[in-house]
């Protein structure tokens, strides 16, 4: 079982929370049940514990289990005590060992709140957790934990400075939009595409004035090197969704905008308009961006990136939702919430490298549970 010792080699410096005497299962062994049985389907400490149960013979290939598999008491206890940053740092050095820097990519950086972590009769606020996700590799590159969304302006520092952002394309929505995380990414070798709201209301409201402005002239009164347009449609299920996609990466207007230069780094600014037709219902969406990357300067560059951004949406947190049931988890005491939603990104993303089997993630965690091989599979998926 050669991989399943190559993951557990990462972990080897997690410190152990429990007192000697009191340590009946070693700390890698809970690790590497729980991390095999979250895999196969399970998403509770129950779940986990008769996994282990069932598959004791398969796991005594790997592992020594001197007294057998531990309860699900034990396996909520130490996951509740556990350090999470700590197990952080090794989910961390791991995936930087399988996947090296992202290199040219977008690296979509969002917060997800996992609501039913929320305990009230303790005053204990629901876990918010900001993840990074490599829009090309579909990997989750690592996570900061807050208690609440509006803490994501602290967290995502923390969470760029353990990444090797250099030639990748950063993109944050409005909670990111601020200078000092603008300076963070060029000075670690990225870019950013930064979505614009009303938390920078002054600058806001001047890029929209100056796309109001340019579309009035019809870019006319800016060089045709310094602005870009793009239109796409796209139809499914009776819904037709059309976006505008517009640039300007015009010195002037930049310099009218950033006059002391505060964005490091700015290159352009970007807007999207979607408008949505379902029916008889039509609604129109206008987006702002601002931009460092040469790229994101043609309106196919600056596309992508804001495409590329939603994947972080719709093959994270959507498939942690429906297929790891995320948002139903009542882990709740300690630690358990934060560790439990480590072990399953450690597991999308084994279960993402994994090429063999043409189906989703629900389809494949339901094939590790049931063909032992599969799941050898899954554990040894060339990266």
């Amino acid at each position: 079982m050669e991989s399943a010792v190559d993951v557990r080699s990462y972990f080897t410096d997690l410190p152990d929370p429990r007192i000697e005497r009191s340590k009946r299962h070693g700390l890698l062994e809970i690790v590497t049940i729980a991390l095999c049985a979250v895999i196969c389907g399970a998403d509770t400490w129950v779940e986990i514990a008769q996994f282990g149960r069932t598959k004791e013979a398969w796991l005594r290939s790997f592992l020594r289990l001197p007294n057998g598999i531990p309860c699900h008491d034990t396996f909520g206890r130490v996951f509740a005590r556990l350090d999470p940053e700590a197990f952080e740092r090794c989910f961390l050095a791991w995936v930087q060992a399988v996947v090296g820097a992202p290199g040219a990519q977008v690296v979509a950086v969002d917060g997800k709140t996992l609501r039913c972590s929320r305990d009230r009769g303790k005053g204990k606020a629901a876990l918010h957790l900001v993840s990074a996700w490599a829009t090309a590799n579909h990997l989750v590159l690592g996570q900061v934990a807050t208690e609440a969304k509006s803490n994501e302006i602290t967290a995502i520092p923390v969470l760029l400075a353990s990444l090797d952002l250099h030639g990748c394309t950063v993109t944050i929505d409005a909670m990111g939009c601020q200078t000092a995380i603008a300076k963070q990414i060029i000075d670690q070798g990225g870019d950013y595409v930064l979505a614009l709201k009303d938390n920078q209301p002054t600058l806001a409201a001047a890029v929209t004035d100056s796309f109001a402005l340019a579309r009035q002239t019809a870019f006319t009164d800016l060089a045709a090197s310094d602005h870009a347009e793009l239109r796409t449609v796209d139809q499914d299920h009776g819904r037709l969704e059309v976006r505008r996609y517009w640039t300007i990466s015009d010195p002037a207007t930049l310099a009218y905008l950033d006059p002391t230069g505060a964005w490091a780094g700015l290159r352009s600014i970007g807007m999207v308009e979607s408008e949505r037709r379902l029916g008889e219902q039509v609604s129109v969406e206008a987006r702002y961006y601002l931009s460092s990357h040469r790229g994101a300067a043609t309106a196919a560059g600056f596309a992508a990136a804001v495409r590329g951004h939603w994947g972080i949406e719709n093959r994270l947190h959507w498939v942690l939702d429906v297929a790891f049931r995320e948002d139903e988890s009542r882990a709740r005491v300690g630690h358990s919430a934060h560790n439990l939603a480590v072990l399953r990104h450690i597991a999308l993303n084994l279960l993402r490298q994994e090429h063999t089997a043409r189906c989703g993630v629900k389809a494949k965690r339901l094939m590790a549970g049931w063909d032992e091989n599969y799941l050898y599979k899954v554990l040894v998926a060339k990266r």
